[in-house]
């Protein structure tokens, strides 16, 4: 499987992931066994999923049937933004490695630069965005640099080999964002390039996977836009395996994630074809700047887009 090499420690991260946001709890073990069995290696979590135990569970049967080596998986999860302060960043990773049922992370990113009122995993977890009345939010302000500082101290400890934005004794080496074809991130692609940060992107369907949140701002499904259709015909692939080339050729990883096995296969089956510049172009041209998560829309102190 083809990989972008991390610049700071020269690990292969690969450039098709699977995505646990979304994944149905009840079935995720099941879920990501079965994707490790049809050759993904890298998985992206977070705490906010409510769903590391069940992954780790799949990736734990598949370790101890000797389907892979702990080596061969590049396992990413991500800080909440109630565990920002320098008293909650170590201990809730380590409880997050512990639901996962691993000794470390390969990647461990901040997932939102916003700080919120701590909630006590002991109380709700996950906590989610907003407080006990399931309304209001609450900010808490913690110097982004703290919250770094700590996160090189994971690194330190061995709990994550690698770090995702920013402030920098460690240099982060892994940006993740929402890009595709209605937000392309021209000039944020080429920002990271210039720093040798590898960029992952979310999201790469567009509004598909904000339909059930009732959040996809009523665009043309990117499935059935002709752009994306005439692409696909042309090379004889399906609209999802043409959006996630369409990532990948620009030099990014993709983290698709699908609860049917069919769809979980095709997505890994990305990477053995290429887009003509010409359909490149013609893709790029969809963008509109449209973002689909931008958490100023749950409170607008939170705009961190603006």
């Amino acid at each position: 499987m083809a990989s972008i090499v991390l610049k700071r420690t020269q690990h292969k991260m690969p450039v098709v992931g699977f995505g646990l946001w979304k994944v149905t709890k009840s079935s995720c073990a099941d879920t990501v066994y079965a994707a490790i069995k049809a050759g993904y290696r890298l998985f992206d979590g977070a705490g906010d999923y409510g769903n590391e135990k069940e992954a780790g569970e799949g990736v734990r049967r598949a370790l101890s049937e000797g389907i892979v080596n702990r080596e061969d998986l590049f396992i990413t999860s991500k800080l909440w933004n109630t565990f920002h302060a320098k008293e909650h960043v170590n201990k809730i990773a380590k409880m997050q490695l512990k639901l996962w049922g691993l000794d470390y992370f390969d990647l461990f990113l901040i997932h939102f630069p916003i700080a919120l009122q701590y909630v006590d995993p002991a109380h709700r977890y996950p906590p989610e965005w907003w407080g006990d009345d399931g309304k209001s939010v609450t900010l808490e302000r913690i110097p982004l640099q703290e919250t770094w500082t700590c996160m090189e101290e994971l690194v330190d400890q061995g709990v994550a080999k690698n770090i995702g934005i920013r402030y920098a004794r460690i240099e982060p080496q892994v940006l993740q964002v929402e890009i595709h074809p209605y937000l392309s991130q021209e000039q944020l692609l080429k920002f990271a390039k210039t720093l040798g940060i590898a960029v992952t992107a979310y999201s790469s369907f567009g509004p598909q996977s904000y339909l059930e949140l009732g959040m996809d701002k009523g665009v043309t499904a990117l499935f059935e836009h002709d752009v994306v259709t005439s692409a696909a015909s042309k090379v004889g692939k399906t609209p999802a395996q043409v959006l996630l080339r369409w990532a990948i050729q620009r030099g990014m990883a993709v983290i698709p994630k699908s609860n049917s096995s069919d769809r979980l296969v095709q997505n890994l089956q990305s990477e053995d074809f290429e887009l003509s510049e010409d359909d490149m172009k013609a893709i790029s041209g969809l963008n509109i700047n449209l973002r689909l998560n931008d958490p100023a829309e749950i409170d607008p102190r939170m705009a961190i887009f603006a």
